[in-house]
């Protein structure tokens, strides 16, 4: 059962990297949206790594049940590898900073970010709103950040898709 499984999830590989990857910009979009969590700048870095993937992933799909160019599923598999490497380098380093392990970058880790009226006071005068510091947890399930949950899946995608790369080229 657990090779028929294996076999499954390798053969539609492609496809269920370009599916998860859509998703995790969807569930990203409806924290912002519904929950009103806005992303700081390595959230965004990690949706990047997202919208970069996607289109390896459309790529790897025509590839892998078109039919043509079928020389280029192991290149296209060690690309998703890739991508979804840097995304899982990303949220762990986001996460370590979530954690204090490490500083964040300066950019969104330091100072004060507390609503008082001076603050409310410059925003009506033209101020800019200050982003959300990357070094605080907006949220977290299981002792996990979005980062730390976005490590994990991350790593998964990166594994299954190398898997899938080598898988591919003994086909």
């Amino acid at each position: 059962m657990i090779r028929a499984l294996i076999g499954w999830t390798l053969r539609w590989w492609p496809a269920l990297a370009l599916v998860t990857s859509a998703a995790m910009l969807a569930i990203a979009h409806a924290f912002e949206t519904f929950g009103h969590l806005a992303p700081c700048h390595l959230c965004l870095l990690q949706r990047d790594v997202y919208w970069w993937a996607l289109p390896i992933c459309a790529a790897a799909v025509l590839v892998a049940y078109g039919g043509r160019l079928a020389v280029l599923k192991p290149w296209l598999g060690a690309a998703m590898g890739a991508a979804f490497l840097v995304g899982c380098g990303i949220a762990v380093y986001h996460a370590g900073a979530e954690w204090k392990f490490w500083p964040g970058p300066a950019s969104c880790s330091g100072g004060s970010h507390a609503v008082n009226a001076a603050a409310l006071s410059d925003l009506l005068k033209g101020a800019t709103l200050t982003q959300p510091r990357c070094d605080v947890a907006a949220w977290r399930f299981l002792w996990l950040s979005m980062a730390g949950w976005n490590a994990l899946i991350s790593l998964k995608l990166a594994v299954w898709s190398l898997v899938w790369a080598a898988w591919s080229r003994k086909r």
